[in-house]
């Protein structure tokens, strides 16, 4: 299946299952996972980056566990609206992960989630040392919560499970 923007993959999600937001850092992918009525993103793990196929693998291993039914990647655009060498990785990594996958991959902007994900920590009082071991797994549920969001907000996604 194609890498689409996120309002153009909804069609391609079944009804009901869960799907996988990943915030794709250069050393670690924070994982994240909805509940199968998408709903609630909750954090899942943060997989410390290696070679692309022992990453892509921890990462089908598990949506997998989880029955997952599609993907939404954070696409990391600059302020301004444009693409960087950031937002050019992404789109790279989701073209790999497509060929190894039949899901469907949706992209969406992240910008500012990790910061928003930094001073939501830092009002918890979470030390230097817990937020970085939660930042990102944190970030890609912030970054997965707001596509569901959206998702429910235009009620899209609404495909009769085959």
């Amino acid at each position: 299946m194609p890498v689409l923007a996120l309002m153009d993959a909804a069609t391609l999600f079944p009804t009901r299952g869960a799907l996988i937001g990943l915030d794709l850092g250069t050393k670690t992918i924070g994982v994240a996972a909805s509940d199968p009525d998408r709903r609630v993103a909750t954090p899942v793990e943060t997989v410390r980056r290696n070679r692309f196929h022992l990453d892509a693998r921890r990462i089908l291993d598990l949506a997998a566990e989880r029955h997952a039914v599609g993907f939404v990647l954070g696409l990391p655009i600059n302020m301004d609206g444009s693409e960087g060498p950031r937002a050019q990785a992404t789109r790279a990594f989701a073209r790999n992960l497509e060929k190894l996958t039949g899901l469907p991959i949706a992209l969406w902007d992240e910008r500012l989630s990790t910061a928003a994900v930094e001073r939501a920590l830092i009002a918890a009082d979470a030390s230097r040392a817990a937020r970085k071991a939660v930042i990102d797994q944190h970030a890609a549920a912030y970054i997965l919560q707001g596509a569901i969001d959206r998702l429910a907000r235009d009620q899209v996604g609404i495909q009769t499970a085959t």
